[in-house]
């Protein structure tokens, strides 16, 4: 069952979305609340022709568990957010308000079970999910699918010099060149007033204080200080994050937390859906090829919120 709901945190930006209910239950279900992951997305998260949310939200209403997603601010107000806060938009105002405010609805319908309101982050949404929770979410569990612990910076360094591998040699010069220029742009972050970094562009359409802003909120801490019952997933295939880097650094962390499990999936890419080619440079035709969420995550997922 499907209902349109709004998520109204701030009165300037409604964003429409969709509470999904299971077909049948005869008392409060759990529920969850979605988080996107970088970008303007929409509320199924829509990459490509692919639908991440949309998939798990009808996979867990099948399983009893009902779920909200809503469209991305910056999907629905992008031009005019630009227009408004410039520089100065942070996390705040593009993700976490939002989520808070969601989980306000859902606490508050009669049918879901208050205590029993977990999150569901992916990527962006998997690395905010501590603070989330901390900043007024108060979540009973918190799943992270494919999440990282590292800077954006660091991860989008990344995924640049792994594209200059794959490049032709004739490319490769100038593409390192416009790779350490943005090194440095990142380097020199640190160093700027908060007036100055929201007055700096640095990569795209993103202004230092975005950056800076999450820096003075180091996801590390927000994890090690969280006694919440965790679940972090990722693919083995996953180009956009590192099992290395980000999926071994949860286990690591988590490794003495009493209610935190990390499972690693193989074959699978970001969308949580069997990797076709395995590099980034290819990445966004592997996301135009139509598929679905992998039906052992969806299982994995149900079971795991179900047992908290």
């Amino acid at each position: 069952m499907i209902e349109q709901v709004t998520i109204l945190a701030n009165a300037s930006y409604p964003l429409e979305g969709i509470l999904t209910l299971p077909d049948t239950h005869a008392e409060k279900v759990p529920a969850v609340v979605f988080v996107h992951g970088s970008g303007a997305l929409d509320k199924d998260e829509t990459i490509g022709a692919n639908k991440l949310f949309r998939d798990i939200a009808d996979g867990l209403a099948k399983k009893g568990i009902a779920s909200l997603r809503y469209d991305k601010r910056t999907y629905t107000y992008g031009k005019q957010i630009i227009q408004e806060l410039g520089g100065s938009l942070t996390v705040e105002e593009e993700i976490i308000y939002d989520a808070l405010f969601a989980s306000r609805i859902l606490k508050s319908d009669p049918r879901v079970d208050a205590n029993r309101v977990f999150m569901i982050g992916h990527s962006q949404g998997g690395m905010l999910a501590p603070r989330i929770d901390a900043e007024g979410g108060d979540f009973a569990g918190l799943v992270i699918l494919a999440g990282t612990l590292r800077t954006l910076e660091e991860v989008i360094i990344e995924q640049n010099e792994d594209s200059l591998k794959q490049l032709d040699e004739s490319q490769r010069e100038m593409a390192s060149q416009q790779i350490q220029a943005l090194k440095d742009k990142f380097d020199s972050i640190a160093g700027m007033s908060e007036e100055i970094a929201k007055q700096s562009l640095v990569v795209g359409s993103v202004y230092a204080w975005y950056l800076k802003e999450m820096q003075k909120h180091p996801l590390k801490e927000y994890l090690i200080k969280t006694s919440k019952p965790l679940f972090v997933l990722q693919g083995d295939k996953d180009v956009q994050v590192s099992v290395e880097k980000d999926f071994n650094q949860y286990q690591q962390i988590l490794k003495d937390h009493p209610n935190a499990s990390c499972k690693l999936y193989p074959g699978l890419n970001h969308m949580f859906m069997k990797a076709i080619y395995g590099t980034i440079k290819d990445i966004w035709e592997e996301y135009n090829v139509p598929q679905t969420v992998d039906g052992a995550v969806l299982e994995d997922v149900a079971k795991w919120i179900q047992s908290v």
